[in-house]
Parts: structure tokens; sequence; C-alpha cells
């Protein structure tokens, strides 16, 4: 779930200088872009610049990454001081756009930034984007930066090998850059073959920047990838290229006029930092790559063939940001849906009922919630007056009645405890949320609070719902916007390992209820077969055996810690209003394990394998 973003500035560097005043336009509007994008990642974020047509000598590739707290902010710090340290003595050239590229850091029309989302290793410096592979030839140097995660690692690993290369690490951000250098490279030597004789060596350099085939480059390289991403690139002679996967897993979106082109991850980014209407942003087609030529032109081209679209509908419930006016709606509509299955779980007992929601990206799904509960309420009100039996008293008080609304869950700590590591998790979560007391009637009310997804339930066992109990409820009802997350996720999400999604121990314990442990046999069985791995979700077996209905209860009854003395409920979005709610964004392989690549059936199913073996690596 990382974020990216590039700037590319279309006009000469000295427009920017003139028009603006500041050398540093392109490096604002990058900061704006990653600001607001933050939300994507935590682990570590990173920016290069790259510089075109300076002299042989002067260094034309800039590059800084951080892991550091506030690291965004480190790294502009860093950049600015040092873009003060280098004109301070030169004060007369700050304003001179060759000078500066010459002797500047930083100060380039290509810049590409990074946020990272941890989802494998440690979050060392090697780890954070953007990636460099360098090389004495401009148009053989490439800076990468993406959103991705590659289900098929060891075989790329492999094709490396293969094609004589000795990667440094089997990890899948290396095994997508070395490919498409290797490709790159292939089209240097091309060129160089086909016009060798016809011009000097040091002119030969000038004709391969021209005659590169990118489209063909990103075309190869990204033929056998197996997983959702979108990927952004520099050559070093300027050239840039944005790709997305075929089935359109992860997002991105450009925006481009006569100074610039821009990429970003989200469109409220691209909105905020260029002060455009969303109508302008354009969403980058899946399987199809944004060319950015060295001389400022660009265009949209296919690299590969598209697929079904799979468009992550976990970016919508949870990851993105709610400012964006589309997830903004669909978040709401996601609570509204909600509201008649919470109505009979309330025995439509209104008065006696407090809603809430654990902050702070469930609130829109919250605003939704109550709007739908407001609409319910205004067909009482109209089938009331139209029967026209109610005394006065009566009438006034359902007119006059608004449902209880109070902040019940206060989180102190700004952390996401589902991406936290284990041997931490339980210990933090004790401590991250708080209540707001004497708002409830002891053993009479019913408190509903809405969350925006279940993931482990460690929250709420550990934290929330003993918490709530405190406030001597009659009955706790969690809410999920989000359907009963089931499996894992291998295009961006690390979340690979069954046994800690709280659904599958639901099921699996209702396995074992009802004698069926010869199910996770049979199960284990068809996955431990090396071909089938592919060929099919084995594990949507173990859940077709029970009701959504039969889960949420045992779900319920895994999360009520015994000093609980309140009744638990927790009810799911169903997989049908999910859609009806975020009709773009159909992919929904962590609710009905129907993944988009044959890569997604492998990580599951072996999953299951090491769930049943008792091993706790990764699936993928």
């Amino acid at each position: 779930m990382c974020g990216i973003a590039l700037v590319r500035l279309r006009k000469p560097y000295q427009h920017y200088i003139d028009h603006y005043g500041s050398a540093l336009y392109g490096l604002q509007k990058m900061y704006i872009l990653m600001e607001k994008q933050r939300n994507r990642g935590q682990d570590g974020a990173g920016i290069a610049v790259v510089k075109q047509d300076v002299s042989p000598g002067s260094r034309y590739i800039s590059r800084y990454r951080s892991t550091d707290n506030d690291a965004i902010e480190k790294i502009f710090k860093k950049i600015t001081k040092k873009f003060s340290k280098s004109v301070k003595d030169y004060p007369n050239k700050q304003l001179n756009a060759q000078w500066l590229k010459e002797h500047v850091a930083f100060t380039g029309e290509v810049i590409l930034g990074h946020l990272r989302y941890g989802t494998h290793g440690i979050n060392a410096i090697e780890n954070c984007h953007p990636m460099l592979r360098q090389s004495n030839w401009r148009s053989r140097n490439l800076v990468l930066a993406g959103n991705f995660n590659m289900t098929n690692v060891d075989e790329l690993f492999e094709k490396l090998i293969s094609l004589g290369q000795h990667p440094k690490e089997k990890i899948d951000t290396v095994t997508v850059l070395e490919k498409i250098g290797h490709f790159l490279d292939e089209e240097n030597e091309r060129i160089y073959e086909q016009y060798k004789g016809q011009c000097s060596k040091q002119e030969m350099s000038q004709v391969i920047e021209e005659k590169i085939d990118l489209q063909n480059v990103i075309q190869r390289s990204c033929k056998d990838f197996d997983g959702g991403y979108a990927m952004a690139g520099i050559t070093g002679y300027g050239a840039a290229f944005v790709a997305r996967d075929p089935a359109g897993i992860r997002p991105v979106y450009y925006f481009a006029n006569e100074e610039v082109v821009v990429v970003a991850s989200e469109k409220p980014a691209i909105k905020t930092a260029f002060n455009i209407n969303y109508d302008d942003i354009v969403e980058l087609s899946p399987g199809n790559m944004l060319m950015i030529h060295k001389n400022g032109d660009f265009e949209e081209l296919p690299f590969t063939t598209p697929t079904q679209r799979s468009a992550c509908s976990f970016e919508r419930i949870y990851f993105s940001r709610g400012s964006d006016p589309k997830i903004y709606e669909e978040r709401k509509a996601l609570g509204r849906r909600l509201v008649p299955r919470i109505l009979e779980a309330i025995d439509y007992d209104l008065e006696h009922t407090v809603f809430s929601y654990i902050p702070n990206t469930a609130e829109t799904s919250f605003l939704g919630m109550m709007k739908g509960l407001e609409e319910h309420l205004i067909r009482r009100r109209v089938e009331a007056i139209e029967k026209g039996n109610l005394a006065h008293e009566d009438l006034e008080r359902l007119l006059s009645f608004k449902p209880r609304v109070e902040k019940l869950v206060i989180k102190d700590a700004k952390l996401r405890t589902f991406i936290t590591d284990g041997a931490q998790r339980n210990d933090l979560v004790a401590h991250v949320y708080d209540t707001t007391y004497e708002v409830v009637k002891k053993n009479v009310d019913t408190l509903v609070v809405i969350d925006d997804s279940i993931v482990r339930g460690t929250t709420l066992e550990k934290s929330i719902l003993r918490m709530l109990d405190r406030l001597s409820p009659k009955k706790i009802i969690i809410v999920s916007s989000a359907p009963q997350i089931r499996y894992p996720d291998c295009y961006g999400i690390d979340m690979s390992r069954l046994k800690e999604f709280v659904a599958f121990r639901a099921a699996v314990a209702l396995a074992k209820e009802r004698g069926l442990e010869n199910l996770l046999e049979d199960i284990y069985e068809q996955c431990a077969v090396e071909e089938n791995l592919e060929k099919e979700n084995y594990v949507q077996r173990l859940y077709d055996t029970f009701t959504p209905e039969e889960i949420s209860h045992k779900i319920a009854e895994i999360i009520r810690h015994q000093d609980v003395k309140a009744a638990v409920e927790v009810i799911f979005q169903s997989v049908e209003d999910l859609h009806k709610a975020c009709p773009e964004h159909p992919g929904d392989w962590y609710f009905t394990g129907n993944y988009p690549t044959k890569g997604g059936n492998q990580v599951v199913n072996r999953a299951f394998l090491n769930f049943m073996e008792g091993k706790l690596e990764r699936a993928y």
C-alpha cells in the first residue's frame, strides 16, 4: 500500500525560477504530494531527482532516503539546508538555472517520491525506495519506486539467474529493479548494434537516448509479473514511466498541463498540490503505462493485456484518504447499508441505544450509518402521520426523537495496531484506547460501535470490549463496514498468516466443534500437491461449510473476554452490499478468496499449509 509521486517539469528549468521566484518549485510540489499521502507509508520515505542536459562530470542523479520518524519532513529539511549552503557564497547564481543544475543537488526536471509501507523485511534504509541501478552510461541508469507486491518472487529470481545475473537479495524490489534494468540494458545494446559505425561512440549516447523504446522495455520486463503494482521509473537521461498492473489492483492517477506532468497514488494529493478540478485528474488504465519522453511529451500506452478489473476495495474502505469525494460517498454508503441489520439487532429500540465509532477511519461510515437511521425515522414518521392514530404527545415525541450519539472510544495513540509486529501488539492494544464515562444507562442501554474493518480482533478482545463493558451496557454490538476478512492479501498489505484472522479462527473452531477435522485434513492434502497450488483456492471449502452468520456468532464468542458481562454481537458488511457501495472497485479477495491472479491462489494454499504445519513464515 505504499505511496508514489512523480513530478515532471515540462518547461525549461529557468521558467519556474522566473515565473515562481524559486528554484525549488518542483520540490515544493513534491513535498505536498508526499505529505498528503503519508497515510500510505509510516516506515520510511525517499526522493530522487534526475537532471537533464548537464555536462559530463556533474552529478545528475540525487537521492535521499530516511526511515526516521517524520521522514518526509527530515528529507526536505535536509534538501533545503543543502541548497542554502550551496548558494550561500554565490547569491547572484541562485536564480541561474544552468548554474544550479551544474552545482546544486536536487535541482532537476524529474522528481520521484516514495512512502514506504513495509510488508517484508526490516525497516532498513536499503529497503526504502527509490531504488537506484547505476551505470556510467546515462541511458542505462534507472531510478525506480513502486507500490507493489509480487507473488512469484521465486520464479522471477530464477529468471534473473537464467539471464546470467547474480541478484544480491531474493525480494521483489530487487527482482523488479534488476529485471527492468536487464531489458533496459538489452535495449541499449540493440540500438548500439543497429547504429554502430554510423557515428562516434560519444555521439552514440545521444542516439541511444533518442531511440530507446521504453514501452518495449516495460512490456518485456513485466510479462512474468504476478501481483499488484503501480511502479514509476526514471532513466538517467530524463525519460520517465509509470506502469499499472493489468487487473488495476493498485491505484495510480495523473494530471498534466503545459508546465507539469504529475502522478500520485491518490487523487486528493494531486488536487491539493495543484489546486485543480477532480475531473482534470486521470486514472491510469490497467495494463497501461504513462510514458513521459525526454522532451516532456507524454502518452498513455499499453504494455500488457488488461485482465478483469480487480481494483482493491480495501483501498476504499480503509487505506485511502477519505477526502476523495468518491471515497467519502462510498464509505457513507457502506455505513448506510448496515442499518437494516443494526435495527434488527437492537430490536428497533433506538431509545435505549447509543451509537458511536472507533476512530478515525470509521468516522465517515458512521455518518452514513446515522444517515440511514435518519431515513428509517423519516419513514416511521410518515407512516404514523398517514395512519393518524397517535396521540399528540406520542407524535411530538416521535417527531423530535434523535438517535443518541456519543464519542465512547478515544484513541490515545496515532498507531495502526494491525500492522504492528506480533510481539508488541498484545502489549500495545490494551493502552491505545480510552472511553467516555457516565453517558450510558447501566444495564439498560445497548452500545452500537462501528469500525471500518475487523482483521485479527485483537484490539476488540484485549482493549475495546473490556473498556466498553466498564460502562455497564446491556449489550455491545460491534459493526464492521467491511465484510469478514477471511483470506490473505499478497498484493500490498502484509496479511499473510491465516491463523491471525479472527474469521479463520472462527471457521476452524466451528469445524472442530462439529467434528469436521477431516475437512481440514482434506484441504491440507489438496494444498500439499505442488501442481494444485495455483489451480484454485481450496480454503474456500472451509468457509463454504458455514453461513456468514454462524462465523460472525463464533467471532463474537472469541473476542468476548470472560470478564465481559454484557452480551456481545458482531455485524459484518455483506459482500453484495460492499459491491453496491464501491462499484468501481470489485477486488474482493480479502473477503471472498477470488484472487485476480494465479499467484493469489498459491499464496492462500501455502498459508493453509503453514497453518496446518505450525509454521509462522509468510506465504509469499
